[in-house]
């Protein structure tokens, strides 16, 4: 088994020798507005899966997605050269669905922010179903001055309280 970390600096070597290729020796007229977004490696070292996005709508991403699958050879060869690998990983191009999630997640917040919004605006006007302050409380006639005071203090002589119990600690 390999280790994952030059799995993974392959990896890294691999999208930006494919991103840099594109941008300077590939002139194919179909590939639109390419960006390598990441790439994988297997284990073994032998394949490699390169994440792409494409900036534009589905004819020009079905363009670049052709541009690229033409480009494959060369990309592979370049790849051998700058890596100097005893095996040249075969690659094999995935569309990402980075941005369509991404877009998703932008309208489900949306969604949420006016569901927030009219929350908010039903919470403006509304009232309080009962009273305002719903917790009971004795009314001020039932108060009386003895009931505010602290508990029955014991006596010092028999050491009950006032009500004739023994004092509690």
């Amino acid at each position: 088994m390999t280790d994952t970390a030059r799995a993974r600096k392959l990896a890294d070597r691999i999208r930006v020798v494919v991103a840099e290729t594109l941008q300077r020796r590939i002139k194919d007229p179909r590939l639109g507005y390419v960006t390598i977004t990441d790439t994988r490696v297997t284990g073994d070292l032998r394949e490699a899966t390169v994440f792409y996005t494409v900036y534009g709508d589905d004819e020009e991403r079905a363009a670049s997605a052709a541009a690229l699958e033409s480009a494959k050879g060369v990309l592979r060869s370049e790849v051998g050269r700058q890596t100097g690998v005893r095996f040249t990983p075969s690659l094999a191009f995935v569309a990402d669905a980075l941005p369509d999630n991404a877009k998703t997640i932008d309208d489900l917040l949306a969604k949420a922010r006016a569901a927030d919004e009219e929350v908010r605006k039903s919470a403006t006007d509304a009232q309080y179903a009962g009273e305002a302050d719903p917790y009971r409380k004795p009314s001020d006639d039932e108060l009386d001055d003895d009931d505010l005071d602290a508990p029955a203090a014991a006596d010092p002589d028999t050491g009950a309280d006032s009500e004739g119990g023994p004092a509690s600690a």
